[in-house]
């Protein structure tokens, strides 16, 4: 078998392919391994050229040749007994090994086989598949080892299949920090192998090594994802300090330099959304507050514009809960037509059913829609939604917030009074 492979480094069935020996395939699989497209492309390699562009299951199927590696292909492109036993006649060595890798991911009962013995690419793409195995039986620090040697086991061979699996790792130790951990081990146990695993890299570092190795290659929309990914990891460690929510904030301008609305329309509305937070989170008493309220609501109405009440429930509930914060936020002579809309987009909010059925969510959301009338000056409005927040608050033991709308209806009641007594 040809080798170094490609293996890992393209999603989907393209990251499982195997290529046949062709000549020059030394030169041409280094480029591979650094995601540039060979010009031309082989005879022999055009399938997965086709398959790179989006071309028709048969139309690739069509291209592959009667090869070893072909079969191997065939059976990942379409994953039956017949062609899993007529790839199995044929393989031998590490391709067997990658052969029963690839049908233990592709779920036939067989069992992940041993890495022993091998190295590279080859090594990197059998741990993985053991780490998977981990997952699917909740043993997460098991997971996070073998992926971490996956990784460096692929480190200088094939950079973009190193990122990948440094992503992976950081993307589910960021994960695993707002779950709980549990496994075969026992409690105790995996959190104390998971500090072992998180001692050997932080999500934060995991994100940047992908990048390192990501910088010489051609994958920019890999790279874009993973800046995204950084980024949100900065964010969720931030605790309200500027210096991580500013760096987090480079992250995203970083990920939006590569993607596009038209090829990365969850990402993009993702990364807009994410900046927005970001700026939203600082602190409010500095000078540029209202400038960055301001690029808070472009970047928000930009995330709107994917994701919908239809399609996303929850991400638009939240990128529309923090676009009525922000716009109330904005430098504005016309500071009453933003209160207004911020008070259509919370009732917007409140019509959704996740939020009827959730009543602390639903108190929160009329919590923001009461202040808002309040400013306007619509006490007999505010009033309501105000106290039905309280009540659930209190109801639910969240006091602070509570409180803060008791102050809230306080304030109210001694303005309305003043009102009053001005008119007698």
């Amino acid at each position: 078998m040809q080798r170094p492979q490609a293996i890992g480094v393209f999603p989907g069935a393209a990251g499982f392919f195997l290529l046949p020996e062709v000549a020059g395939a030394e030169a041409l699989l280094r480029r591979l391994l650094y995601g540039e497209m060979p010009e031309p492309w082989p005879e022999a390699w055009r399938f997965l050229q086709a398959a790179l562009s989006g071309e028709p299951e048969e139309v690739v199927w069509s291209l592959i040749p009667d090869t070893p590696e072909g079969r191997f292909n065939r059976f990942v492109l379409n994953p039956e007994e017949k062609t899993l036993h007529a790839a199995e006649a044929v393989a031998d060595g590490d391709m067997r090994r990658l052969l029963q890798a690839v049908a233990w991911r592709l779920q036939f009962p067989v069992d992940p086989p041993s890495h022993e013995g091998t190295e590279g690419e080859v090594r990197a793409f059998l741990l993985a598949t053991h780490a998977y195995a981990a997952m699917a039986s909740h043993d997460w620090p098991k997971a996070l080892s073998l992926l971490y040697e996956a990784a460096r086991s692929v480190h200088a061979c094939s950079p973009v299949f190193a990122a990948r699996l440094y992503a992976e790792r950081a993307a589910m130790l960021q994960s695993l920090a707002v779950q709980p951990v549990s496994g075969t081990g026992g409690a105790s146990g995996d959190a104390e192998a998971l500090r072992a695993a998180e001692a050997v890299q932080s999500p934060i570092d995991g994100y940047r090594t992908a990048l390192e190795l990501l910088a010489p290659t051609a994958m920019h929309d890999v790279r874009g994802e993973i800046w995204l990914e950084l980024g949100s990891a900065l964010q969720a460690e931030a605790g309200g300090q500027k210096s991580k929510l500013l760096e987090a904030v480079r992250c995203y301008h970083e990920a939006l330099k590569v993607l596009r609305r038209d090829r990365h329309p969850e990402a993009f509305a993702l990364a807009h959304m994410n900046l927005a937070v970001a700026y939203l989170s600082m602190p409010m008493h500095e000078e540029r507050h209202a400038l960055r309220a301001a690029m808070a609501v472009q970047s928000l109405r930009e995330a709107l514009r994917h994701f919908t009440k239809e399609t996303h429930p929850d991400l638009w509930a939240s990128a529309t809960i923090n676009l009525a914060n922000a716009i109330q936020h904005v430098k504005s002579s016309h500071i009453e037509d933003n209160l207004w809309e911020a008070v259509a987009l919370y009732e917007d909010v409140l019509g959704l059913p996740e939020v009827q059925r959730d009543p602390v969510r639903r108190a929160r959301v009329l919590a923001n829609q009461g202040n808002a009338l309040a400013h306007l000056g619509a006490f007999s409005r505010a009033v309501p939604r105000l106290t039905e927040a309280k009540r659930t608050f209190e109801a639910y033991g969240d006091r602070e917030a509570a409180e803060t709308l008791a102050e809230t209806l306080g304030e109210i009641a001694r303005r309305r009074s003043e009102a009053q007594q001005e008119v007698q």
